[in-house]
C-alpha cells in the first residue's frame, strides 16, 4: 500500500506526469476509484497530488497507529539514523510541493493524505499551517491529517 496525498483548490493546479525517466512531482485528476476523496474538501478542484515515486510515498509522512502517530514523536532519533540519499529525497519532495502549491495563486489550499483506498475514511487530525511549514525538515504529513494550507504573498 501507498500513502497518497491529494490537493484541494479554488482553480485545478497544472496537471504534469510522473515519468520513471525523470521523476518529479506530478499532478492528475482523480480517477473514477479515487473520486470519493472529493467528499472531504470544499474547495472545488480537488487532484492528486505525486512525488517522486509517483505514489505519495516520497513525501514525508507518519502513519496513523493505534488513534495516534508515533512516528511524529521519534521523528528527531529517525532523521539521525536515515541515510543522506534519503533526506535529500525529503527535501526534494517537500519544496516539490511547495513550489507547485506557491505557484497555484491560491491563499488557501487543502491538503489530506491517506492509504490508497482509504478514500472514505474520514480525517483523524485537521490542522491549519503555513506553507513554508512544510519544509521543515520535523514535518511530517500525518496519514488522515487534514490540513488547511495558508499561503502568504
Amino acid at each position: 500500500m501507498c500513502f497518497v496525498l491529494y490537493a484541494g483548490t479554488r482553480s485545478p493546479l497544472p496537471r504534469k506526469t510522473w515519468t520513471k525517466d525523470a521523476p518529479d512531482l506530478s499532478v492528475k485528476d482523480l480517477t473514477d476509484r479515487d473520486g470519493p476523496i472529493k467528499a472531504h474538501f470544499r474547495n472545488p478542484e480537488v487532484q492528486y497530488i505525486g512525488s517522486t515515486s509517483g505514489c505519495g510515498c516520497d513525501f514525508p509522512h507518519a502513519t496513523f497507529q493505534n488513534g495516534e502517530w508515533p512516528e511524529i514523536s521519534y521523528r528527531a532519533y529517525r532523521v539521525e539514523l536515515e541515510d543522506p540519499e534519503s533526506l535529500a529525497s525529503d527535501r526534494r519532495n517537500r519544496k516539490a510541493l511547495v513550489d507547485c502549491l506557491r505557484k497555484s495563486n491560491e491563499r488557501l489550499v487543502e491538503l489530506y493524505g491517506i492509504w490508497d483506498g482509504d478514500f472514505t475514511e474520514v480525517p483523524q487530525a485537521r490542522e491549519s499551517i503555513i506553507l513554508e511549514d512544510l519544509l521543515d525538515s520535523d514535518f511530517l504529513l500525518k496519514e488522515r491529517g487534514f490540513y488547511k494550507v495558508v499561503i502568504s504573498e
